[in-house]
């Protein structure tokens, strides 16, 4: 009888750990921190990236460019914000302002089409004229070099938890805000910090490190 006892509290002890390793699983996977890459010095403009027509490029053509990094979908609740994309692109890029989207799948397959599908689509759609690249994971054991450079060196180190979450780079490579995917790119938040950004000045040392 004693050692029934004994059983039945070990295994209940044995099931309260499994649930309690559970929990924390989950909660440690969904504050996930994305750390650099060993070894990774190189700089923003320096990361490798492919257009959405399969060119390899770099982020250089937008050096001294106010930056705003968003990861795109085609079939997500929040693809309407391409419109506002397009429209604050319009509005403020001879000011300095670049958009530039990068397609993902990551979030329940929402962009499951090929790059030249993505491009005809938002194109067709919303009329979007900005830069896009290559469809390419944006978390996960696989993601891609810009993304891991974003996470690793912006205040929140969290990784991306939707598409269409936006980072707002300054003239110099900074990352000065990172804004979640419910905050639309017209909010006042959003363009006030565009503004702000487009209006803070490039020294020459910036100017020539960064164009090296």
């Amino acid at each position: 009888m004693l050692s029934l006892m004994k059983i039945k509290k070990n295994l209940v002890w044995l099931i309260l750990s499994c649930v309690i390793f559970s929990v924390t699983e989950l909660t440690l996977y969904a504050r996930t921190e994305v750390a650099p890459a060993p070894g990774a010095a190189q700089g923003l403009y320096d990361i490798s990236v492919n257009t959405i027509d399969g060119q390899k490029t770099t982020l250089k053509p937008y050096v001294n460019q106010v930056m705003l990094i968003v990861n795109t979908a085609s079939r997500c609740g929040y693809t309407p914000q391409y419109t506002a994309l397009e429209k604050m692109y319009e509005k403020y890029k001879a000011q300095g302002l670049v958009v530039l989207g990068f397609p993902s799948n990551d979030f329940l397959g929402q962009e499951p089409g090929t790059n030249a599908q993505i491009k005809l689509f938002c194109q067709g759609n919303y009329h979007v004229d900005f830069p896009l690249f290559e469809k390419g994971p944006v978390g996960g054991d696989g993601i891609q070099p810009l993304y891991r450079y974003l996470l690793s060196h912006s205040d929140d180190h969290s990784a991306v938890g939707w598409n269409f979450e936006k980072f707002l780079i300054a003239r110099d490579g900074k990352i000065l805000k990172r804004f979640r995917s419910s905050t639309k790119p017209d909010s006042e938040e959003v363009v006030k910090s565009v503004e702000e950004a487009l209006l803070m000045p490039v020294t020459p040392a910036q100017t020539s490190s960064k164009s090296k």
